[in-house]
């Protein structure tokens, strides 16, 4: 499985909403989108896209958990440090996916604040975990998607394809439940080989051989 990331090109609306005199900044806005080729030449199928996002309004939304970044970091992992949001709805409108957010008192969430009160016009990505189909010419974001979460970003434009491999170091799998890198589990391989099979060399070649299908 391979870190996903997508741009969503849609202008998000902010809003102040007041709760006991203690006044709350949020954004909504198209967060994704289904059955629409992306700027990075991806299609997200209804059949694939709902049901990662029902999992994830279920597992993280509903539980308070579903917290963003400013920016993209480099893996699937939420870094706590960085969060600047809470997703506290997300929902679908045909193909549209609506979400909203509320927009946190951390060092990341003021600094999404300052830039909403200066005017600058900021948009989402989604950070998610999946494979790639190849159909028709097209590629289809595979049936093992998972939504990690919503990032807050600027530029687009840093945020364009795949992070995998050997141009960000980071391709990933799933381990028993637990999201591992792949580099690290050919080392772990190779660490438990017998002395025979590293000598002659099966096991390099066999670790050598799955990183490649994985590119």
């Amino acid at each position: 499985m391979k870190l996903i990331t997508e741009y969503t090109e849609n202008n998000l609306s902010s809003m102040t909403e007041e709760v006991d005199g203690e006044k709350n900044v949020y954004i909504e806005g198209i967060f994704m989108q289904a059955e629409k080729k992306n700027r990075n030449g991806r299609i997200y199928e209804r059949r694939v896209i709902i049901p990662a996002v029902e999992r994830y309004v279920s597992e993280q939304v509903v539980t308070g958990r579903a917290v963003g970044e400013l920016n993209h970091p480099e893996g699937p992992t939420v870094n706590l440090d960085k969060v600047s949001h809470r997703i506290t709805n997300l929902q679908w409108d045909g193909n549209d996916c609506i979400g909203k957010a509320l927009i946190l008192n951390t060092p990341m969430g003021q600094i999404v604040k300052g830039l909403v009160e200066g005017g600058v016009k900021l948009g989402v990505s989604s950070r998610g975990m999946g494979s790639l189909v190849s159909k028709g010419g097209h590629n289809y974001v595979a049936e093992d998607y998972i939504l990690n979460t919503v990032d807050i970003v600027q530029d687009p434009s840093a945020h364009d394809a795949f992070v995998n491999g050997i141009m960000e170091g980071a391709d990933w799998c799933w381990n028993n439940g637990v999201l591992v890198q792949e580099v690290e589990k050919i080392e772990t391989e190779v660490k438990q080989a017998s002395t025979s099979d590293l000598r002659s060399g099966n096991v390099q070649m066999k670790a050598f051989k799955d990183f490649l299908s994985k590119l």
